[in-house]
């Protein structure tokens, strides 16, 4: 197979923007569509939450000093490597107790694509413009002696594990832990019932949710999908893509009940 292929260094490697009132959304340009995962800090009074870390190709802290710091508490919406990659960088980090396995003992994981199951080798075929997959899951590295064939997911055991209906607290606002299964076993949202806002993680964005992963349950799904369609949300910011509104949440969430619903 093609060996070593010398990728274009990106730098910086994340990018940041204005998520919202005190929120920071940080993407990895670097790394394809179909696992670039959104990272949200939330800057609270007594803690900041960051929501998701991911892939771990490059360290969050060493980027963002004056977000990542000592009051930071890292909430993991599920354990795939796209949203659990950076979690090693930070002590505090919580998650549902049905993903604790994902995030202590990961699998092994890979950015070279020959590697990777064929289904999913196939999907990104589909996806791109000459209907052959790429090399890798990235189209760059954050430093030139960056190894794409070194890749791995650390283990990140949680800290502390949050039930469905437990609050994340930063002393000016409050985050409900609210578990919805389907995409994995622990998939868990957080919503701010004051202002509606709603991290949704990989349950609900623009784009084909998936319910057939080898640990998706597309029962439990509709169910989960039933009741964050209940929520008052007034903004959703997803585990992928971009923020969506209340009208975005409702024709996303219906669509796909009505398409799996039975």
């Amino acid at each position: 197979m093609a060996h070593h292929v010398q990728l274009p260094v990106r730098s910086p490697w994340f990018v940041a923007e204005n998520g919202g009132p005190g929120i920071t959304w940080i993407r990895e340009l670097g790394v394809h569509p179909f696992l670039r995962a959104n990272i949200w800090h939330v800057k609270g009074r007594d803690r900041d939450l960051l929501v998701d870390a991911g892939m771990g190709i490059a360290s969050l802290r060493e980027a963002f000093p004056d977000l990542m710091t000592e009051r930071t508490v890292l909430f993991v919406t599920h354990g795939h490597l796209d949203h659990a990659g950076g979690a090693y960088e930070f002590a505090e980090r919580y998650c549902h107790p049905d993903e604790v396995g994902m995030l202590a003992t990961p699998d092994d994981e890979t950015l070279v694509i020959a590697e990777l199951e064929e289904s999913f080798a196939k999907a990104l075929a589909e996806d791109s413009p000459d209907q052959s997959p790429p090399l890798y899951l990235v189209d760059s590295v954050p430093d030139p002696d960056y190894d794409v064939h070194g890749y791995s997911v650390r283990p990140a055991p949680p800290s502390l594990t949050l039930e469905d209906g437990e609050v994340i607290d930063l002393g000016d606002r409050c985050f409900e832990v609210v578990h919805l299964p389907g995409h994995t076993p622990g998939s868990t949202v957080l919503f701010e019932q004051a202002t509606g806002v709603l991290f949704s993680g990989d349950v609900l964005y623009e784009g084909e949710l998936l319910d057939e992963l080898p640990e998706s349950d597309i029962d439990s799904y509709v169910a989960s999908m039933q009741r964050l369609l209940d929520l008052d949300v007034t903004m959703a910011l997803p585990g992928h893509e971009n923020p969506l509104s209340t009208e975005d949440v409702q024709r996303i969430g219906t669509a796909y009940l009505t398409k799996r619903a039975r």
